[in-house]
């Protein structure tokens, strides 16, 4: 199998359309076909099925997934391998994070990397859903999530807590809700289920059973924006709705706990451009301190 071709043979797959495929890859259609058919020919066997809804694998094509995502793993190691023992100081360096985390001190971090090492450049992506980092989809994260996978490595940054805000003028014309009424009478703005499923149960530990949900966003910028403007209640970090003039904090005796985690693959872990993206990021959290028995990063 030509690694070429099996790479974008798995792109359809994953994507189901030769468009989507082209738009994983950033290639243009045509050539998704045409390497499609190179590599049916090559094999001598049909690979996919063409119906009204995608493209279906066929037996032939299932057995091939499994070898070409077992090249994908082959090439993605090699590569991780390579950058780990790589001691320049410049090159391509990506993040991934959520934009609250980016826009708290993530950028703050980044400034400093480019600050101290301009060659170093700065692939930032900001997306709720998390990047796969065996994958190569990003060589650093910060998330709320600790990996379980043995081959990543993290270290704790800090721990936040969450709580309810909703602006003035929404508790001026609805009033503040009643502790253990699950919201009752009150509007709630939450995540989308794909996002944080919890929301559809509990916000900041409050069942939310009796509420009405006015707004599912897909992320905490916009959860924020959606309280500001009064649609309703909505979780959100202490520390930054504490900061927000347009924000009121309902019972702020009650704050729901959170964890922060630098997360990079083990194979990076040795990176110098890796590792300095990482040293900026801990700098940045001024109060990070390793939780204790968790912090596996190496320094």
């Amino acid at each position: 199998m030509d690694w070429d071709n099996a790479r974008i043979f798995l792109a359809i797959g994953r994507a189901g359309t030769l468009r989507g495929a082209a738009a994983l890859l950033r290639i243009d259609q045509a050539t998704c076909g045409r390497r499609l058919a190179a590599l049916e020919t090559s094999l001598g066997a049909r690979l996919f099925l063409r119906t009204p809804s995608g493209y279906v694998a066929t037996p032939a094509g299932e057995l091939a997934l499994a070898a070409a995502e077992a090249m994908e793993r082959a090439a993605d190691q090699l590569q991780r391998e390579m950058q780990g023992v790589d001691n320049r100081l410049s090159g391509l360096v990506r993040v991934a994070t959520t934009d609250s985390m980016a826009s708290h001190f993530v950028m703050a971090a980044m400034q400093r990397l480019h600050a101290a090492h301009p060659d170093i450049r700065i692939v930032l992506q900001v997306a709720p859903q998390l990047a796969s980092l065996t994958r190569r989809e990003a060589d650093l994260a910060v998330r709320a999530v600790r990996p379980l996978a043995p081959d990543l490595i993290s270290r704790h940054l800090v721990r936040r807590h969450l709580g309810l805000y909703a602006s003035p003028a929404y508790l001026a014309e609805r009033g503040e809700p009643v502790r253990g009424t699950a919201l009752a009478g009150h509007d709630i703005v939450i995540y989308h289920q794909s996002i944080t499923a919890r929301h559809a149960d509990k916000i900041a530990g409050e069942p939310v059973a009796k509420a009405r949900v006015a707004m599912e966003v897909n992320s905490a910028m916009m959860l924020q924006e959606a309280a500001r403007a009064g649609i309703g209640i909505a979780e959100l970090g202490v520390h930054l709705g504490e900061i927000d003039p347009q924000l009121v904090r309902i019972w702020p005796d009650r704050a729901e706990p959170y964890d922060v985690w630098l997360v990079m693959h083990e194979d990076l872990s040795r990176s110098a451009r890796v590792r300095a993206a990482a040293d900026a990021i801990i700098a940045s959290v001024g109060n990070a301190k390793p939780a204790a028995g968790n912090d596996k990063m190496p320094r």
